[in-house]
Formats: C-alpha cells, structure tokens, sequence
C-alpha cells in the first residue's frame, strides 16, 4: 500500500506543471496573440501537445516514484528532489512567460535553464536508478524540439 501512495504521490506531482500550464495555454487573448505568430512549419496541431505533455508527465512522474521507491537513505535522493523540483518549477514558468506574459524570447531563456537542470536531474537520477533516468530522455527530447519552436517564434515575429 505504501507504494502505491508513493506512486500517486510522485504523479500528482509531476503533473502539477501542466495543471498550472492550463490557465495560460492558448484561449480568449492568448489564443489570438498565439494563432497570430509565425510558428515553424514542425509545428504540430494543438492536440499533439496535450498528448505529449501528459505522456511526458507521466514518465517523469514514474521516474520520481523509483527515485523515492529506491533503497538508498533520503540525503542521498535529496539532489535529485531538488532538481525535480527546480525543473517542476521551471517548467510551469515557461507556460507562464510564453503564453501569459507573451514573452517569447524570455521563453526561450526558461527552456534552456529547464534544459540544463533537467539534464543535471536525468544524471542525478542515473547514479540512483538508471531506468529513472532513461525515462527522463523522451523530456529532453521534447525540450530540445520546444526550445526549436520557441526559438524559431523568437526569431520570425
């Protein structure tokens, strides 16, 4: 039982991000000032998002769940919590700059911090849980496709 609570745990919040993230997604202003900026032509339809992003929440929220389930003592988990959080954090501020604020350029200074902590996190997941890290690789993957997106954004409007 207590696994299974940890494991809501670490999804719950791990999705906190893109919880926050909805307040701000396109709709009413933000919708028009979004639809009315040059996108790359790899940008893919809106839908596509809420299914990467919840695929993505999930891994990093079953990769928090072995972090926590590992046997070590919790000083020695404690970095890669605080990373998670950073990058949790970092995250929901992109949301909040790019479609709140409308403020694309700082955008892209969010993403690669979010970058950088979040490879510091896959590295510190790696000496804890090695299949906790590789579940971070699809986010890092995506966090390099998003930094294209918002730089591509930044550079044609």
């Amino acid at each position: 039982m207590k696994r299974c609570f940890q494991c809501i745990i670490a999804m719950i919040i791990s999705f906190l991000p893109g919880i926050f993230g909805v307040f701000f997604t396109p709709h009413g202003d933000s919708h028009l000032w979004y639809n009315g900026l040059i996108k790359s032509g790899l940008t893919p339809p809106g839908w596509v998002f809420s299914v990467a992003w919840t695929v993505l929440y999930f891994l990093l929220g079953w990769a928090l769940y072995l972090i926590i389930r590992s046997a070590r003592k919790t000083a020695d988990k404690m970095r890669s919590y605080i990373l998670f959080g950073a990058q949790m954090l970092l995250n929901a501020g992109w949301s909040y700059v790019f479609f709140g604020l409308h403020f694309p350029s700082f955008g892209l200074i969010v993403l690669l911090l979010l970058f950088i902590v979040s490879c510091w996190m896959a590295r510190e997941f790696h000496r804890i849980d090695h299949a906790a890290a590789y579940l971070v690789i699809p986010y890092l993957l995506w966090m390099m496709f998003a930094f294209y997106m918002n730089a591509y954004i930044v550079l044609m409007n």
